[in-house]
């Protein structure tokens, strides 16, 4: 840790900073605990530096700098970090997105853990910035066409078809056979309703 803050110290002025510092600070953001003092003083040097997007392109010191500002409560601090950090490991940054959000949830709710449901309706209130999910979220909706088809399927000829009507639709719509049988059972349970 001395010899990170001695570094960072040494090349502050230098852009970018030397691969070995940057380096070092990914390396040692894996190996302190979440919550030590030591972790926080180093995201406190990497966030106080003038090269702190260099630093912000390593997704260990990304998820540190996360982690320091959740434990300190600065929840919105947390998230502009995940929005301008240009870190390459996509994924994981949508997974702290989302872990940020099931946060705030539970202090809303006051529990210690939240419902598979209360997770996905966190996520639909806050999807991740298009800067995480350049491509977009992936959308469960079928397409207004696929819709009409099996609305029509089902008031012309069964809301209860069988397996090889189900197999038929999927291969016309390019749909698994278990999608259909789980738009259909979705379609009568809302027709009873």
């Amino acid at each position: 840790m001395n010899q990170f803050m001695a570094m960072l110290k040494e090349n502050e002025n230098e852009h970018p900073p030397p691969t070995k510092l940057l380096d070092l600070a990914g390396q040692l953001c894996q190996e302190l605990p979440s919550s030590s003092a030591n972790l926080e003083k180093l995201v406190e040097a990497v966030m106080g530096c003038k090269n702190k997007r260099y630093f912000l392109s390593n997704v260990h010191v990304v998820r540190a700098c996360v982690s320091v500002h959740i434990h300190n409560g600065q929840h919105d601090a947390a998230c502009r970090l995940l929005e301008y950090c240009e870190a390459e490991e996509k994924e994981e940054l949508v997974q702290l997105w989302h872990e940020i959000h099931y946060g705030r949830a539970m202090e809303k709710h006051q529990t210690g853990s939240l419902t598979p449901l209360q997770k996905f309706r966190s996520r639909k209130r806050n999807p991740p910035p298009i800067s995480l999910c350049p491509e977009g979220l992936k959308s469960r909706n079928y397409s207004d066409k696929v819709r009409q088809h099996l609305r029509r399927f089902a008031a012309e000829v069964t809301a209860n078809p069988n397996k090889k009507q189900r197999e038929g639709l999927a291969r016309d719509m390019n749909l698994q056979p278990t999608q259909i049988y789980n738009w259909f059972a979705n379609y009568r349970r809302r027709q009873k309703s």
